[in-house]
C-alpha cells in the first residue's frame, strides 16, 4: 500500500497538543485537474504526523492525522499531495463487475459470463475455444451465483492442495477457512486453522498450490526462518515463480466485484 508521510511543522506542535479535536467528517473530496478524489479521514492517538495511504487493491485513499491535529492543516497537506494520490490511483486495476458479458479468469483461463435464466446448475462450456461460465436464475442474482461458484471451486482446489502438502509434511490442520482479505493471501493461526483468500481461484494453479504449501509448512514452523524456507522449498518447487507472479499480478485479483 503506497503511502506518503508529512511531518507536522515544529511551530504547530504545541498548538496541536493544546487544541481539542473536533468532530471530523468521514471523508473529504479533493480536486486534481478537475478530477474528484475522495479521501477517508482517520484520527489515530499514536500518530505523530500526517500520513496518506492509497490501497493498491481497492483504490481507497486514507488520510491519517494525530488526535489533536488541525483538520485544516491536514487537508492542506493532502491537497498538496493530490498529484501523488492521482498517480497512485492510476495504477489501481479497474474494477470488473461479475455480470453477463464480463470476462473473468478461472485458474488464469479467461471465461465469459453468460446468463441463461432456465439453467439450474452453473456450468463451464467450451464454444470453439471460448470458455463460458453459464449462470441461470434471475438476472439480479448473477453476481452472487458467480461468486458462489468461484468460492466452491477455490475451496475444492485449496482443500486438495492442503491435503497433499499436509501428507508430505506429516501435519494435520485444524480446519480451512475462505476469506476475502485485502493484504494476505493465506494465514496459519496458532489454533492450526488455515485461512485463504477465495480469490486465488483467479490465479494460475501453481500460485494457489504454492500458497497452500506455504501455510501448511507453518504447521511445522510458525515463522519464516531458514528452516521454514528449506521445508517449503523441499515440497514446493514453484516458490520463487509464484511469489513473482503475486508481486506482479496479485492486486489484479481484487478487481472482480
Amino acid at each position: 500500500m503506497p503511502h506518503f508521510v508529512g511531518m507536522i511543522p515544529g511551530f504547530l506542535r504545541k498548538a496541536l497538543r493544546e487544541r481539542p479535536a473536533t468532530e471530523d467528517p468521514p471523508h473529504v473530496d479533493l480536486d486534481h485537474a478537475g478530477r474528484p478524489i475522495r479521501v477517508a479521514l482517520r484520527r489515530v492517538t499514536q500518530a505523530r504526523r500526517f500520513t496518506l495511504r492509497v490501497s493498491a487493491t481497492t483504490g481507497e485513499v486514507v488520510l491519517t492525522l494525530p488526535r489533536r491535529a488541525s483538520l485544516t492543516e491536514a487537508l492542506r497537506f493532502a491537497d498538496r499531495q493530490s498529484g501523488w494520490i492521482a498517480a497512485r490511483l492510476e495504477a489501481v486495476p479497474q474494477t470488473i463487475a461479475l455480470e453477463p458479458g464480463a470476462i473473468v479468469p478461472v485458474r488464469d483461463v479467461p471465461h465469459r459470463i453468460v446468463h441463461r435464466p432456465a439453467v439450474r446448475i452453473t456450468t463451464i462450456e467450451n464454444h470453439d475455444g471460448e470458455y463460458q461460465l453459464v449462470i441461470g436464475g434471475a438476472a439480479s442474482h448473477v453476481g452472487r451465483r458467480v461468486t458462489d461458484f468461484l468460492k466452491r471451486e477455490a475451496r475444492r482446489d485449496i482443500e486438495a492442495a492442503v491435503t497433499k502438502y499436509a501428507a508430505s509434511l506429516s501435519v494435520r490442520p485444524a480446519g480451512i477457512t475462505l476469506k476475502d482479505t485485502k493484504s494476505r493471501w493465506g494465514s496459519c493461526a496458532a489454533s492450526r486453522r488455515l485461512a485463504f483468500s477465495w480469490r486465488l481461484v483467479f490465479a494460475p494453479s501453481f500460485v494457489l498450490d504454492y500458497l497452500a504449501a506455504h501455510e501448511v509448512t507453518h504447521l511445522r514452523e510458525m515463522n519464516h526462518s531458514a528452516r521454514f524456507w528449506r521445508l517449503l522449498n523441499g515440497v514446493c518447487a514453484d516458490t520463487d515463480r509464484a511469489e513473482h507472479w503475486l508481486k506482479m499480478n496479485g492486486a489484479k485479483l481484487h478487481r472482480y466485484r
